[in-house]
């Protein structure tokens, strides 16, 4: 009877054992897994957030042509220069021909995000070795800095 209640008793806690095993494996495999999903479903012309092709149209308006202006005066200006040249972040020039509208919403509103998903965005943090902060700008303001954007290739 004892050698019973003694193995039964080891069976439960081999049990357990290989329960919280597999479990543990488990979650590795998903910690794993998920990077490399996240890597696969991204998309160099859309970018990663909020804003796709089908929910996002740009218009270029003077107004916002204005207000992104002075956002760059204010919050951009210190690291980027409008000319080609790299400053601490790389210049504007031809941001606006490289990338899609879309792409530039989703970075300026999803910085962080973008930069651990886009290749080229980690390459260019590589180069520049300063990640650039998150600016907490709304839809508002990064759809003022995208029309910024266009006016200054445009020039």
């Amino acid at each position: 009877m004892v050698v019973f209640a003694y193995a039964c008793g080891n069976n439960s806690n081999s049990e357990s054992n290989n329960t919280d095993n597999t479990a543990g494996t488990a979650e590795t495999a998903t910690e794993e897994d998920t990077p490399e999903a996240a890597q696969i479903e991204y998309d160099e012309v859309v970018g990663h957030g909020k804003f796709t092709e089908e929910n996002f149209e740009f218009a270029m308006e003077p107004q916002l042509t204005e207000k992104g202006n002075a956002i760059y005066s204010a919050k951009c200006q210190s690291c980027h220069k409008l000319t080609d040249e790299q400053l601490v972040g790389p210049g504007f020039a031809g941001v606006s021909e490289r990338r899609t509208p879309v792409w530039i919403m989703n970075f300026l509103t999803n910085t962080d995000e973008m930069i651990d998903l886009d290749p080229a965005l980690q390459e260019q943090l590589e180069v520049c070795m300063v990640r650039m902060p998150d600016q907490a700008l709304s839809d508002d303001d990064a759809l003022s800095i995208v029309s910024f954007f266009h006016a200054n290739d445009a020039n």
